[in-house]
């Protein structure tokens, strides 16, 4: 489990004593890419019995035009740049920021797919 809480271990290598025990809110997760296939969706549990959709692939972006002010579902074709790792590029593996090629056009991507379990984007290029 990944906990995001203080370090065991002082700059000089001595050990803190324990305050309390590991809380749930404490805990973080693992990162998972979102990648370019059919739609795969998972959910989790959270903290006060929620659920989170997260998403791990999918094809389909929902992509607004400024000109226009509407948005339509289309087709994602590929990752073009992001800004988050440069080689997130080759593996098409689409974070927010994302400049992605839609069957529109170039987008930008707005939303966190892996908290949201959707992909909103802006085009910028038709």
């Amino acid at each position: 489990m990944k906990t995001q809480s203080r370090s065991k271990r002082k700059l000089t290598g001595g050990l803190y004593h324990q305050l309390r025990k590991k809380k749930k809110y404490d805990f973080g997760s693992d990162y998972l890419p979102v990648k370019i296939a059919k739609t795969k969706k998972k959910t989790i549990k959270v903290l006060g019995g929620n659920k989170k959709q997260r998403l791990l692939q999918t094809d389909i972006a929902n992509v607004l035009n400024l000109a226009t002010g509407k948005s339509q579902l289309v087709k994602i074709l590929t990752v073009k740049e992001n800004p988050a790792n440069p080689h997130f590029v080759r593996m098409n593996v689409i974070t927010k920021g994302a400049i992605i090629e839609t069957e529109l056009g170039l987008a930008k991507v707005t939303s966190r797919p892996g908290q949201h379990g959707a992909i909103n984007a802006v085009l910028i290029k038709s």
